[in-house]
């Protein structure tokens, strides 16, 4: 089956582009110190990876040093991105959390008022005839 893309490619005039050294070169700068990935320069400038590599063979200061680079397979802008869609998410999630605790709190408060029973349990009271102890040892016997 043919894609779509091939067809759009079609019927696009065929030029070929030039791109300055100082331009490769400081996108070289950008590989090198993992600002951008290949592939974000690929898409970002209709260029192939073939391209890209030629220019970091050529312009690459560890290259020329024979050290090889490993490259992130994200950018930093990508994780930022990545890490504010999770801290949005958790926000989301927390306010979610935070409705569904109001409501129960409202629904003991109506519940209360109507059987007139003390659902919550207040912070120092003392425990009924019916419950029993909390297993502490109080020393008496």
């Amino acid at each position: 089956m043919t894609k779509v893309s091939f067809f759009d490619q079609e019927n696009k005039p065929q030029y070929q582009r030039s791109f300055s050294e100082e331009f490769k070169k400081g996108k070289v700068r950008e590989l090198e110190k993992n600002m951008s990935s290949v592939s974000d320069i690929c898409t970002t400038y209709s260029v192939s990876r073939t391209s890209v590599y030629r220019w970091i063979y050529k312009y690459s200061v560890m290259a020329k040093k024979q050290v090889k680079q490993i490259v992130e397979a994200k950018s930093d802008t990508q994780k930022i991105k990545a890490l504010e869609e999770r801290i949005k998410e958790l926000e989301r999630i927390v306010g979610q959390k935070q409705l569904l605790l109001e409501f129960k709190d409202k629904m003991i408060e109506i519940a209360e008022a109507t059987y007139g029973v003390d659902i919550k349990k207040k912070v120092g009271s003392k425990l009924s005839s019916g419950s029993t102890s909390t297993g502490k040892n109080t020393g008496k016997s």
